[in-house]
């Protein structure tokens, strides 16, 4: 409980002391009520772990399915509206926002939801979905749609998931304000074709309006 508190000032600059901490973070409350329904559902009390998990999910808006298997040093920041499935695999030192799904498809049988290696940020109302693995140190940008595998040290922006920046070096936490935007690029590109398609249409009419010129003086 001391390691989880000591991570939420290593991640969180408006925390201010251990008592509001304690007492106030939606996010260290959801993890700790996980603890206890992981624990049943070890021990196969299945209905009491998701009885622990309601009730949690009720309190703090944040739903983890008891199944799922959270690392040391995990932080959720805010939390409203992170979901959190069950045969979810978290490893160390994750960092979560608001909003975060790491659900499924809908279509695998066992192993259904993510794996989510070390040192992971995943940025506000991003969805990570299917038993792919994110691998250490990447980072998810704000609203992202991650439907395939991550590899280490990547960068992931956009729906769907796009990888932007991968260089084989740690990448610190997540800058919000400095993300690459796929979609933008993508219509910066759309807008050059078309531009260029515009200026061969009026090349193309200024020949012809000068060959219909030439064979009227003719006539």
């Amino acid at each position: 409980m001391k390691e989880d508190i000591e991570t939420i000032f290593e991640n969180d600059p408006a925390a201010r002391s251990w008592f509001e901490v304690a007492f106030t973070y939606s996010g260290l409350h959801a993890l700790w009520a996980h603890r206890v329904g992981h624990w049943l559902y070890r021990r196969g009390w299945f209905t009491s772990a998701r009885m622990v998990s309601q009730f949690s999910r009720f309190m703090t808006g944040i739903e983890i399915h008891p199944g799922a298997v959270i690392g040391r040093r995990f932080f959720i920041d805010h939390g409203m509206g992170v979901i959190i499935g069950e045969t979810c695999e978290i490893g160390n030192d994750v960092v979560l926002y608001q909003g975060v799904t790491l659900g499924g498809t809908g279509k695998e049988k066992g192993k259904r939801h993510p794996t989510i290696g070390n040192n992971v940020v995943i940025s506000s109302g991003a969805k990570v979905l299917g038993s792919f693995t994110v691998g250490d140190n990447s980072r998810i940008g704000s609203n992202a749609v991650v439907l395939k595998e991550v590899p280490p040290n990547s960068t992931v922006v956009g729906i769907p998931g796009m990888i932007v920046k991968r260089d084989g070096v740690r990448i610190g936490k997540l800058d919000h304000n400095n993300l690459p935007d796929p979609v933008i690029d993508m219509f910066r590109q759309m807008q050059q074709q078309i531009d260029e398609l515009k200026q061969t249409v009026q090349d193309l009419q200024s020949k012809n309006g000068g060959v219909h010129e030439h064979g009227a003086k003719n006539l």
